[in-house]
């Protein structure tokens, strides 16, 4: 099991800290990433967050599922892996 979370609706006011702080109570959290535009720097609404374990990640995916976040209902998801190319 995947310990990356795919964290979807975030506002855009979201930011890596506030996304950590927010899976933080859930878990030892290694990374949390907003992505932004790469020509505006600006949220791109979505972002990532990494556990240091499995079962931190399963607990925040089902706690953190359509919860609020900065007045957003948020969707988690377990990562996938991008096909390379």
């Amino acid at each position: 099991m995947s310990n990356k979370l795919f964290v979807g609706g975030l506002a855009w006011s979201t930011t890596d800290e506030s996304l950590r702080k927010a899976f933080a109570v859930h878990g030892e959290v290694s990374e949390a990433r907003v992505v932004q535009d790469r020509d505006t720097g600006r949220s791109r609404g979505f972002g990532f967050v990494t556990f240091v374990s499995p079962d931190a990640a399963r607990a925040a995916q089902e706690a953190m599922n359509n919860a609020t976040l900065d007045g957003r209902s948020i969707r988690v998801d377990f990562a996938t892996d991008k096909p390379r190319r």
